[in-house]
């Protein structure tokens, strides 16, 4: 993208950055929420033991910030570069039917970015962690996880590219276009 996606404001400069409509939509559904980073919202904040160590890193961060506030539940994690996120997937993952992680595909891709973890699965982060991995998708490959496609999420999504992520300026105007 060339610059710090969280500040990027969405869909047109007069609005809303990427990271407070995610905080926004997450406040909605989520009683308790932090923010991982440098502060781009009203969020509580926690940083990652070594800043820029990874998704994995991140996630352990702030799975560890929850739990210093007291929360003890699954927990949603939700990247910031998702601009047609919306609360309605949101909810249908924290409402899901499960007590096993939920990982959403999209594409036939996990999204781990926008899934939610049980605390036993954000245990198993810290641990891998510890051990020297980064990725995210370690973790994913580890979990017995429900893995519903857009068939199944779409809907509560309000539509199937809601999990479509902004990686270039090209990515946002054809968004926004939506």
């Amino acid at each position: 993208m060339g610059r710090d996606k969280a500040a990027i404001a969405w869909p047109d400069p007069d609005s809303p950055t990427l990271a407070v409509r995610t905080a926004t939509l997450l406040t909605a559904v989520c009683p308790t929420a932090v923010e991982v980073g440098p502060g781009h919202t009203e969020l509580a904040r926690v940083r990652e033991a070594v800043p820029g160590g990874g998704p994995l890193a991140a996630l352990v961060a702030g799975w560890r910030g929850l739990v210093a506030a007291g929360w003890t539940d699954p927990v949603l994690v939700v990247a910031t570069d998702l601009p047609l996120l919306s609360e309605g997937l949101l909810r249908w993952l924290a409402d899901f039917p499960d007590q096993r992680s939920v990982v959403p595909l999209a594409g036939g891709r996990v999204q781990p970015l926008c899934a939610r973890y049980s605390p036993a699965d954000l245990d198993l982060a810290a641990r891998l962690l510890a051990r020297g991995r980064r990725a995210l998708l370690s973790l994913v490959e580890d979990l017995d996880a429900a893995h519903p496609d857009e068939a199944v999420w779409a809907a509560p999504a309000g539509h199937p590219a809601a999990l479509d992520d902004a990686d270039t300026p090209g990515d946002l105007t054809r968004m926004a276009g939506r």
